[in-house]
């Protein structure tokens, strides 16, 4: 039986089909931006970007935790 992604990776798929840029790309557009509170960086992601709150979230989310060794 194959495990389910669960957690933010969740949404990686939606996102990818409706902003057509893949997952690694947003990451990489995160860890460029000056910001480095989440909150600031959703924020960022759904002005300058369109983004949904959540999808923003999951990525953010995700990006920081990879980055802080979780």
């Amino acid at each position: 039986m194959t495990d389910s992604v669960k957690g933010p990776a969740s949404y990686f798929p939606s996102i990818e089909k409706k902003y057509g840029r893949p997952v690694a790309e947003w990451k990489d557009l995160i860890r460029s931006s000056p910001l480095t509170r989440h909150g600031e960086l959703v924020t960022w992601l759904k002005t300058e970007h369109a983004l949904g709150h959540g999808h923003a979230n999951a990525l953010v989310a995700h990006t920081l935790a990879e980055d802080n060794g979780r």
